[in-house]
């Protein structure tokens, strides 16, 4: 089934990618080009995959009570699932630089299965918890794993689109994933959310076995902690990393100073909303989707440094919107709108540029990418809160701007031999 959907160019052969010093080379093949319904696959299956890491967090006062946790000990239930995120990105994600592709997605997505029926028919604290940790750690290595696994099954010429697809199956899917799971807890309580997710990823897992791409298991066997070790060595050395992730790390920084403070105003007078009507301001994000998938089409003609400047010009100006929540919700929806459009635009075009940098090492590079988005998102929420605190709604929005216009300069600084690297790769 496999090869009615995916089409070699002619002509093509096995070559070995080119390798950073102390980082292996592994033996590929060149990348074929997908079609668009193999490309949709991998945004849909992205979705899936990442929403099952935010099923928890609108179900956490049931999970409270069901489970005996008072107000201060129910985090535990998003801190074992970031936990999970974290060891994801460091010792699981990196694995598809070194295994069959293919067959580490259909072990995960078996792996995630029953790790989703385990939390569904969980009695106790420490199975739920330890089933949370499970699906941080799955959820997410199947996320990443197959944004790294489109990027090196497409041509060159096609990776940023095929990225910035996948991408907005993410988005998508992190957004909805909160809505749905309200919803349907209120219908059905919160057991079935995730027996019907263990079904949907079931099933996910017979499209995905009948129909992903073949990929070859890498010629050249590396040991794991000299490719953990790699990882080590990319960040030291690879350029484009360090830019793209600094980058990265100041914008997601920025995302989370605003969504960890926008509960407070809205949920104080003169608004005084629900939970779930804040959380459908979130909805408004889906709009960065269209950003995520026009930005990797940018990045592809060689425009990724202009997306970039715009991008980040479009989130500065955000903060000027948003600062006029307590006057209109109006102009908090276009602050959302724009910061999300810039966000998801710089998101996917550092991604695109990334791969480009070093073709034979996707699941490295994407696990070393994330790990400056845990970075930025934990410290975005920490100062986020703690502004709220000393200056209110108008400090959160000085703050957010001031990081904004820091990853501005940062990129204008480093333009010229960001510039000088891309045009030295082939």
């Amino acid at each position: 089934m496999a090869h009615q959907i995916l089409h070699r160019r002619s002509g093509q052969h096995d070559s070995l990618e080119p390798s950073l010093a102390g980082i292996p080379a592994v033996n590929h093949a060149l990348p074929p080009t997908l079609n668009n319904g193999l490309v949709l696959l991998f945004a849909i299956a992205c979705a899936l995959s990442v929403a099952n890491i935010y099923y928890a967090q609108p179900l956490l006062d049931m999970l409270a009570t069901d489970f005996g946790f008072n107000q201060a000990s129910i985090g535990f239930v998003i801190t074992a699932t970031q936990i999970g995120c974290a060891l994801a990105l460091l010792f699981i994600v990196p694995l598809g630089d070194l295994m069959n592709r293919r067959r580490l997605i259909i072990a995960q997505l078996i792996l995630l299965c029953t790790v989703l029926i385990a939390i569904a028919m969980s009695s106790s604290p420490a199975a739920l918890l330890a089933g949370m940790l499970g699906v941080g750690l799955l959820g997410t290595a199947m996320t990443q794993g197959l944004i790294a696994y489109a990027a090196s099954a497409a041509a060159p010429t096609e990776r940023g689109r095929v990225v910035g697809v996948a991408q907005s199956g993410v988005v998508i899917g992190l957004l909805l994933g909160r809505t749905v799971a309200g919803v349907a807890a209120d219908l059905s309580g919160w057991r079935a959310i995730y027996f019907a997710s263990a079904a949907i990823t079931s099933l996910m897992l017979l499209v995905l076995w009948r129909v992903l791409p073949l990929s070859a298991t890498p010629s050249q066997r590396i040991p794991y902690f000299r490719l953990l070790g790699s990882m080590f060595v990319m960040l030291a050395n690879e350029r484009v990393l360090q830019i793209r992730g600094v980058i990265a790390m100041l914008m997601f920084a920025a995302f989370s100073i605003f969504w960890s403070a926008l509960v407070l105003p809205l949920s104080a007078p003169p608004y005084s909303f629900s939970h779930t009507a804040i959380g459908a301001f979130g909805l408004v994000g889906v709009l960065g989707a269209l950003a995520a998938a026009r930005a990797g089409q940018w990045a592809d003609r060689g425009h990724g440094q202009r997306t970039t400047g715009a991008a980040l010009a479009l989130m500065l100006l955000s903060w000027l919107a948003l600062a006029l929540l307590p006057y209109s919700l109006w102009m908090l929806v276009l602050g959302i709108v724009l910061l999300d459009l810039g966000g998801q635009a710089i998101h996917v075009t550092n991604q695109s540029m990334i791969f480009q940098s070093q073709p034979a090492a996707h699941s490295r590079l994407v696990a070393c990418y994330m790990l400056f988005y845990t970075v930025g998102s934990g410290a975005g929420a920490i100062l986020s809160t703690s502004m709220y605190a000393a200056a209110g709604w108008t400090g959160v929005c000085l703050l957010g701007a001031a990081v904004s216009l820091v990853a501005m300069i940062f990129w204008r600084l480093t333009l010229r031999h960001a510039s000088a690297i891309q045009s030295r790769q082939p």
